[in-house]
């Protein structure tokens, strides 16, 4: 900003006479001089240099990004387990077995079927040991007279008495374990036409540490089992026709043990569903076997086999297969065999109309109550009371003893028996090779023993 000098200007006027003779002059009247405002010169202001302000570029305006969902990451449970292999199906082995024409034609007449092994082997010196032939025949036999025999197929190997009669005498299955001819496995029989192959690659019957045994169905055109898959265990059906197979339950839980309905319309096992809906990793509700042990047993359930609905019977623990005892009736066991201090085992009966179970009062028998076999009727029940007295014990349904067979004694879990379909016989024997009394027919009515036979 300059600084502005002012200059200041001030004049003044002064008026001279002139000497002359005066004269005498009429006097003028002298005008006072009035003051006169000197104008003072006003300041003009030097326009100062103003500063333009030269407008600055306006700033971008910068995205507002719009937020996104964070979304929460789930976690992905990596199985502590790898999978078992899943069994495999085969079809191999083909054989053509010469069948009798009055068996394959079909059965008529109620029959016992059996096997032996080294049946064909003859000791003629009691010194000289005898090689093992490892040779084992199947046999029908008639009911009246066990000495009355026709055999149907001969095994060269090995199947460590897993062989399994489909009801009606047209079907059976066998494993055969150890073999130097052919590859173990499980083998199917058509006995109406005596071709047979291998349906399965498998060792064992037992799998996942439970065994569980095939089971045809009551016309022989179907064979259920219980098979590993993947993380579980699924009961599968093998239709002998048409050599398909069809998973049954596929659900990830353990399921076994299947038998069925005599009339087809049910197939009964055992499940740990209830206490384990998957084994699944990754399936709601997983068990982890790492922390889970690994079920020993189940509840009964059954299947309707056209519906496909599945009803849980019982919630008494079972680790046996559930047995039919008619149409309406299945029965199993409880307790537990486990505790050799102690063991127990009850003896239930489930009506699936209603859906009810309860246990059988076998209170004058002991707690270990083996080898059960149901009149067809469920009315009775013949059993191996295991206890201090070993024998044989004939009951009805509500607890009443009816007899007992005091001159058979077997060893524990080594007898076998079954009733006549009309319930007037009762065939008994031997089994995993105690079978000190040949096979023994009872009467139904009386319990006297009616024939005896050596196989």
């Amino acid at each position: 900003m300059r600084r502005l000098t002012l200059i200041l200007f001030l004049c003044c006027t002064a008026c001279n006479a002139v000497n002359s003779p005066p004269a005498t002059l009429t006097p003028t009247i002298t005008t006072e001089p009035t003051n006169t405002q000197t104008a003072v010169p006003t300041l003009t202001l030097q326009p100062s240099e103003t500063s333009t302000s030269t407008p600055s570029p306006s700033p971008s305006p910068t995205i507002t990004s719009t937020p996104t969902e964070t979304l929460t990451p789930t976690v992905t449970l990596v199985p502590t387990y790898t999978p078992q292999a899943t069994v495999a199906i085969a079809y191999d082995g083909l054989e053509v077995i010469d069948i009798p024409a009055d068996i394959a034609d079909g059965v008529d007449t109620p029959l016992v079927v059996f096997t032996n092994q080294n049946d064909s082997v003859t000791i003629r010196n009691l010194s000289t040991a005898q090689p093992n032939t490892n040779t084992e025949i199947l046999y029908y036999a008639s009911a009246t007279n066990p000495l009355d025999r026709t055999p149907i197929v001969e095994l060269t190997d090995s199947t460590a008495n897993q062989v399994f009669l489909a009801p009606r005498g047209n079907a059976l299955a066998y494993l055969v374990t150890d073999s130097l001819l052919r590859s173990p496995g499980l083998y199917v029989l058509d006995v109406t036409n005596g071709v047979g192959q291998r349906v399965l690659g498998l060792s064992s019957l037992t799998q996942r540490g439970l065994y569980s045994a095939p089971a045809w169905s009551p016309d022989g055109t179907q064979l259920a089992i219980a098979l590993e898959n993947g993380y579980d265990l699924d009961i599968f059906i093998f239709t002998i026709a048409t050599g398909t197979w069809e998973n049954l339950t596929n659900t990830g839980a353990y399921d076994l043990r299947p038998t069925w309905s005599p009339d087809g319309r049910y197939l009964a096992f055992v499940s740990d569903r209830a206490i384990c809906p998957s084994w699944i990793p990754g399936q709601p509700g997983a068990c982890d076997p790492a922390i889970d042990p690994q079920p020993l047993g189940g509840h009964v359930y059954i299947r309707e086999m056209t519906t496909g609905e599945i009803t849980q019977l019982s919630d008494e623990m079972t680790n046996e297969t559930p047995r039919w005892v008619n149409n309406r009736q299945v029965a199993f066991s409880g307790g537990s065999q486990i505790d050799l201090l102690n063991p127990s085992r009850t003896l239930w009966l489930a009506d699936v109309t209603t859906g009810q179970s309860q246990e059988a009062p076998f209170a004058a028998a002991s707690n270990l109550n083996l080898s059960e076999v149901w009149s067809p009727d469920g009315t009775r029940v013949l059993f191996q009371n295991a206890g201090a007295a070993n024998q044989i014990v004939v009951m009805t349904a509500q607890g009443q003893q009816l007899a007992t067979i005091d001159d058979l004694s077997f060893a524990r879990f080594s007898m076998t028996a079954s009733w006549s379909p009309d319930g007037s016989r009762i065939v008994i024997g031997g089994s995993s090779g105690q079978c000190p009394y040949g096979i023994i027919v009872v009467d139904g009515g009386t319990y006297g023993i009616v024939s005896r036979g050596t196989p």
